[in-house]
């Protein structure tokens, strides 16, 4: 019996290091980027290596944020990200809804292929979808950014979902629809309640993506002044290349919602990942 728990802690011992070592490694990137931006400008490329800065130079985000449009930026990013939550959870719920409730001939075959498309390179849509947007006079507007987001939401969200809906008794729906419930009543008042922890985990993936993406704004935004955080930061580099704390201000200000964001939803989010309807 000793010998078997002392396997066990060694076990657990030997996971939990595993585990804490690769923490470590990866948030070491992190750590970089928040001591940066804290150091006076010649510890920076110092030899032998600082990790600390001395003393921390907190000017550095102030100046940071007057060195370019950072609010601005910060505002068309909010509004990107707030569209594309909303597109995305709502039409990937009612996708999803379609696909795991409702009867109706094709339905698996059709379902099949929304998920096939997850396997078609982004990079082989990148011109014929940028010539779409060109010939509808959508270029150098949130437009080609927002309205995919309301055309179904993606085939991983709208699998994500599905399987979440699977998982809801037909029962709950049988004695609606006995009472007299329509199906978007059904919808609203009885699915969308029960799969609130999906629902969070698509939007905050959405959030997560859309408040990172780069390449969508770098090809669709041609005005400075519809610039994302992403294409600001960019630009930042290049107007200051070798003023790496202020680029590293600027990142770690950028960072912080997200961060933010994981600390406060972390327990909703593995919720979502476990699949499983709120029933009690």
């Amino acid at each position: 019996m000793k010998s078997l728990n002392r396997m066990k802690s060694i076990r657990s011992i030997t996971i939990y290091g595993i585990l804490g070592f690769f923490s470590v490694v990866y948030l070491i990137p992190l750590f970089w980027m928040v001591s940066t931006s804290l150091k006076p400008d010649p510890q920076i490329m110092s030899i032998p290596m600082r990790w600390l800065p001395d003393p921390p130079q907190w000017s550095n985000y102030a100046k940071a944020v007057n060195s370019f449009p950072f609010l601005r930026y910060f505002l068309n990013t909010l509004f990107l990200t707030v569209m594309n939550v909303l597109g995305n959870t709502l039409t990937a719920s009612l996708v999803a809804y379609s696909f795991s409730k409702l009867q109706w001939r094709g339905r698996n075959l059709i379902f099949y292929l929304t998920i096939a498309t997850m396997f078609i390179p982004g990079q082989v849509l990148i011109i014929p979808v940028y010539i779409l947007f060109t010939q509808l006079g959508w270029v150098n507007s949130y437009l080609p950014l927002i309205v995919p987001a309301f055309c179904g939401g993606g085939a991983f969200n709208i699998f994500l979902l599905r399987q979440f809906f699977i998982s809801i008794p037909d029962e709950l729906m049988e004695s609606a629809r006995i009472d007299g419930a329509s199906e978007l009543r059904i919808f609203t008042k009885i699915i969308l309640p029960l799969s609130k922890p999906a629902l969070f985990t698509v939007a905050l993936f959405t959030v997560v993506f859309t408040w990172n993406d780069f390449f969508g704004p770098l090809i669709y935004l041609h005005d400075p002044s519809m610039w994302t955080l992403a294409i600001g930061l960019r630009g930042f580099q290049q107007q200051y290349s070798t003023n790496w704390n202020l680029l590293m201000a600027a990142s770690t200000l950028t960072a912080l919602p997200l961060i933010i964001l994981y600390f406060t939803a972390q327990d909703k989010m593995m919720r979502g990942f476990t699949l499983r309807a709120g029933i009690r």
